[in-house]
């Protein structure tokens, strides 16, 4: 989840709403049960044959394993389900000798939370039931003990921590963002903290709260390309023609849908001709082409890639939402500032792709 946070930070600090106030500012943020079941598998559903071992004996002869999440909304808490495989035993003179072997499902409800100092979101389990195959409530002592003892702690282990996550943020953000704004950067990301979080039939909704900037930064015109620079733009472009294209035919085949690959394509083609277009020249702010593209590009794109994510693996899914969600924090505001200087405009993107192509020549300096 935290690298999940990572990613959803840069949306974030990028889209900025433009204000001149240092009042604490508060973004709603809503994480699918798609989102939050690829975070829980990831981090929980590592074993063989993605089952999460919440206990054993070290001898493998009592065990206690979770199968197939199933994740939900009911009554303001995240309901989850799993099947349960379980076993009791003892092992004498290297055999295992089995006294009870049972095979049902667990459901606990979990309560989104934030700690007092408003840096952590956990899910602490509220309620647990367990059942057999037939629906029946588990009416044996000792292992609903033991469900309730290791598996409800277990489930309740994913959190989202600010304090572990600052550091990576700064790194990340700054690496990117021009080396003046590191300051301003810090001092956002420290105020950063959780406001709000409450489950809801399709998913949970956080609020982040953080102090704005203190004053509005406006940016100025970025000139068109000179032809040196849309040489040099032409051979960066190509090597990301590249790799999107290649992605694309990949994403088509392992999903089998040519529909995929073909919405996909259109718009990697209207992408090559909105942003030479920005490039070239100044654009009025009513048909900027690449705001224009950006603005009805992501109405295609996002229940395209939503549908990818629910068919790849876990972590090439969680990826595709990971990117869903960081834009549409940028989306989520009704204007799209520019604290940092980059906005999604022509001239943002002039100005970015400058920040690139210096990046990389430096890199070839070294």
């Amino acid at each position: 989840m935290n690298k999940y946070f990572l990613t959803l930070a840069i949306g974030l600090l990028a889209g900025i709403a433009k204000t001149g106030a240092a009042d604490p500012y508060s973004l709603p943020i809503q994480l699918d049960y798609g989102l939050i079941k690829k975070a829980v598998v990831s981090q929980l559903f590592t074993g063989q044959g993605g089952a999460a071992e919440v206990w054993n004996d070290k001898h493998n002869c009592s065990f206690l394993k979770l199968y197939n999440p199933r994740i939900s909304g009911e009554g303001g808490q995240i309901k989850l389900m799993n099947d349960v495989q379980a076993q009791l035993g003892k092992s004498f003179a290297g055999q295992c000798i089995p006294f009870l072997a049972w095979n049902g499902a667990l459901e606990t409800y979990q309560k989104p939370t934030i700690s007092a100092d408003q840096s952590v979101l956990s899910i602490p389990v509220t309620k647990a039931n367990a059942y057999d195959k037939e629906g029946r409530q588990l009416a044996i002592a000792q292992l609903q003990d033991l469900i309730l003892k290791v598996a409800a702690p277990k489930l309740a282990e994913v959190k989202l921590d600010l304090n572990k996550s600052r550091g990576d943020m700064e790194r990340t953000l700054t690496g990117f963002l021009p080396k003046e704004n590191a300051g301003e950067i810090k001092k956002i990301l420290s105020s950063l903290k959780f406001s709000g979080a409450e489950a809801n039939d399709a998913g949970v909704n956080i609020k982040l709260a953080f102090d704005a900037p203190l004053k509005k930064v406006t940016p100025k015109p970025e000139a068109p390309f000179t032809e040196a620079e849309q040489k040099q733009w032409q051979a960066n472009w190509q090597e990301w023609d590249g790799f999107l294209s290649k992605a694309i035919n990949q994403a088509a085949s392992e999903t089998q849908s040519p529909e995929l690959r073909d919405t996909l394509t259109e718009i990697l083609l209207e992408s090559r001709s909105a942003f030479q277009a920005g490039l070239k020249a100044q654009s009025p702010e009513s048909g900027d082409p690449v705001r224009v593209f950006f603005t009805q590009t992501w109405q295609k794109l996002a229940p395209q890639l939503r549908t990818l994510a629910k068919q790849l693996p876990e972590v090439e899914g969680l990826r595709y939402l990971t990117f869903i969600a960081a834009t549409d924090v940028m989306y989520e505001l009704e204007n799209v500032g520019a604290p940092f200087g980059l906005e999604i405009s022509s001239d943002g993107l002039r100005r970015l792709a400058r920040m690139v192509m210096a990046g990389k020549q430096q890199a070839k300096a070294k």
